[in-house]
């Protein structure tokens, strides 16, 4: 085909071609889906409902909130069995993030955080650049609500990390 010169305003541009990252291709594992991490996602905060569905029923059959003042040492009892059951599962799943890179839901869906060279990520690495900063962040006004927002929508970004991911230089990716 000879080029004449002309160019159509219409047509789509051109991107360069890009060979794909060493990370990817070297290290011998594969991306998890978004979907699948959605699902494993979605998985972990249906384990902590179920784990928070009993305290809840006591609660409300205790009276409540407002009405726990005639039966304190009932209501005491059932927010520390509420309270440590959370506790319980939050530590099960932070031992799971140590040794797998795992936590419930993501075991579920055969996927594991690994830092972006393939390697084991701590669970140094994991909870306080992953999990603790996010959260921290979330908690400043303005900045926060923004950062919420975002940090979940660059998973569709070419490389699929969220902001979480690049703070704590770790990509998801199948078990």
């Amino acid at each position: 085909m000879e080029n004449t010169g002309t160019h159509n305003p219409y047509e789509a541009p051109a991107a360069p071609s890009m060979p794909p990252s060493s990370s990817d291709s070297d290290a011998g594992f594969v991306k998890a889906e978004r979907g699948t991490r959605f699902l494993a996602v979605l998985l972990d905060g249906l384990v902590y409902v179920g784990v928070m569905i009993p305290f809840f029923i006591a609660v409300a059959v205790s009276g409540g909130f407002k009405r726990s003042t005639g039966n304190g040492g009932m209501f005491a009892a059932i927010m520390g069995i509420g309270a440590l059951a959370f506790l319980c599962l939050f530590i099960y799943n932070l031992v799971l993030l140590n040794r797998e890179g795992q936590t419930l839901g993501k075991r579920w869906m055969k996927v594991r955080i690994v830092r972006s060279n393939g390697e084991r990520a701590g669970l140094g690495r994991i909870f306080w650049l992953r999990m603790f900063a996010p959260g921290i962040i979330t908690r400043i006004p303005l900045v926060g609500v923004i950062f919420a927002i975002a940090d979940p929508l660059f998973i569709f970004g070419e490389e699929r990390r969220c902001v979480h991911d690049l703070m704590a230089d770790t990509i998801v990716v199948n078990a």
